[in-house]
């Protein structure tokens, strides 16, 4: 038996089951392209958050939230036949921020890389490279 909770491992079927369902069920065009990052469910298995992620602008992310609403009682109906759980948990969908914060921070980071780096030029061979006002050791 795998090891965790029983609501960590119910998400994970859950996830599993809406992803399914998502792509060969549902029909909604205002879906679009939508991954489902993960679910949280509660320890009593009455609630499950699902955060998911879009492809696109702000519209298209609400268009997506709009038609998950609209599919939320089908999937839940399906999920509770596919699962066979005695209660069938509340699904509430969150937008996962994660996946743009961590691609803000790679930007970030990539922006870091590019930039010249100021590397001390080396004193040329021969070339007597002491500052004028530097008498030296010897002086």
């Amino acid at each position: 038996m795998p090891q965790g909770s029983r609501a960590s491992r119910v998400g994970d079927q859950i996830r599993a089951e809406l992803a399914e369902l998502l792509t060969r069920e549902v029909h909604d065009p205002g879906i679009g392209f939508l991954t489902i990052t993960h679910v949280k469910v509660s320890p009593d298995l009455q609630q499950a958050r699902v955060f998911y992620t879009t492809i696109g602008d702000a519209k298209a992310r609400k268009d997506s939230a709009k038609a998950l609403q609209r599919a939320t009682p089908f999937l839940r109906r399906h999920v509770g036949r596919r699962l066979q759980l005695k209660r069938v948990p509340e699904l509430t969908w969150m937008f996962d921020e994660s996946v743009e914060k961590n691609d803000r921070i790679e930007q970030i980071l990539q922006g870091l890389s590019t930039e010249p780096k100021g590397e001390p030029s080396l004193p040329e061979p021969g070339k007597d490279n002491r500052d004028v006002d530097d008498p030296g050791p010897n002086e």
